[in-house]
């Protein structure tokens, strides 16, 4: 049932959540509004209690050198499933090619939704010092702020994660004799609305071919094949750049009469691609074919004496790559027996 994979999806959001606030700043300024000093707010993971325990417990720490205030810290403090985020985990969510193996697709299942929740501690000798902090930060949080984080790097997986603000509380450890050190501290808690994935797979054997065969009768097992629909997968752009042939003169963005070098190699019915735009030749006449243009989503364009005529046909449909744009091409057959196609040994039976 389980094998060992890790995507260290936990540890990402986590350092990404720390990231949101390692670039905060106070000043402290002068009567005139003149900046005295400027300082980054240091920011460490680990619980409050340890900072703070430092500070009351461990008074000789503080001469010659005491912890500085103000700082923040963060904790990872909790995880829970969202069942208002579930979707079918049984669908496999995504099939990609492997970088490294063009020949090799990778797929994984729908991901599991979880919360992850977080408290951001801010601790500070001046009220005035908290208060800075607390605005750089609450404004970007209405009431979430969202994240991109890779979560899967094999398959190239980023998903934008919503960070919820979902509250502030605020303490000011006042009691005490005169040595003793006084803290602020404002206390925020967030939410993390993350996606945890199962083990990435190898998913070799991408469909290259669909064929319904529709039968009539009344009695299925005396019933008789009829007409067989195929579809394959045909390439909406030229991948081997064949440069079959070239235009014999500049071409405006409305015209379909094309005069070319040469015929040789064109087809009727065929597609070709110039300079990116998708054209379907609809008749050849002479050195002229007649095309429609922007054909495939393209958009039409001009085209300069000499541009280059690549042809889309089979050998650009066995290139096709998972993740591409692709159309169809549709195959109509006729029968008037009571076979059926066997996939296992690839004919009818």
């Amino acid at each position: 049932m389980f094998e060992y994979f890790y995507h260290q999806i936990l540890r990402k959001t986590v350092v990404s959540f720390g990231t949101l606030f390692n670039n905060i700043l106070i000043r402290h300024t002068d009567g005139t509004g003149n900046d005295i000093s400027v300082m980054k707010v240091p920011l460490a993971y680990g619980p409050t209690e340890k900072f703070l325990a430092r500070i009351q417990q461990a008074a000789d720490l503080n001469k010659p050198v005491q912890l500085s205030l103000p700082r923040m810290s963060f904790e990872f403090i909790g995880l829970t499933y969202d069942p208002a985020r579930k979707v079918t985990t049984t669908q496999a969510f995504k099939a990609v090619r492997n970088p490294g193996d063009k020949t090799t697709t990778k797929k994984v299942y729908m991901p599991v939704p979880y919360n992850m929740r977080f408290e951001l501690s801010i601790m500070a000798k001046k009220n005035d010092d908290c208060l800075q902090i607390i605005e750089q930060i609450l404004p970007y949080f209405q009431p979430a702020y969202t994240m991109t984080v890779n979560l899967i790097s094999d398959i190239g997986e980023k998903r934008d994660i919503p960070v919820v603000l979902d509250g502030i509380s605020m303490r000011d450890d006042y009691d005490g004799d005169f040595n003793t050190r006084r803290v602020l501290y404002y206390t925020l808690t967030f939410t993390a609305k993350t996606y945890l994935f199962g083990p990435v797979a190898s998913a070799n054997g991408v469909i290259k071919k669909a064929t319904i065969d529709y039968m009539t009768g009344v009695d299925p097992s005396q019933a008789r094949r009829e007409q067989r629909y195929s579809v394959t997968p045909r390439a909406v752009r030229d991948y081997n750049v064949d440069q079959t042939t070239s235009i014999t003169e500049n071409l405006t963005k409305t015209e379909t009469i094309i005069d070319v070098s040469s015929v040789s190699g064109l087809s009727e019915k065929s597609y070709i691609n110039i300079d990116g735009e998708q054209m379907r030749i609809k008749k050849i006449d002479g050195t002229k074919i007649v095309v429609d243009r922007a054909q495939d989503g393209t958009e039409a364009m001009e085209h300069a004496i000499g541009a280059y005529i690549n042809v889309v046909n089979t050998d650009d449909d066995a290139l096709i790559e998972v993740g591409d744009d692709f159309g169809f091409n549709e195959t109509l057959s006729f029968f008037q027996d009571f076979k059926e196609y066997s996939p296992s040994q690839g004919e009818d039976i």
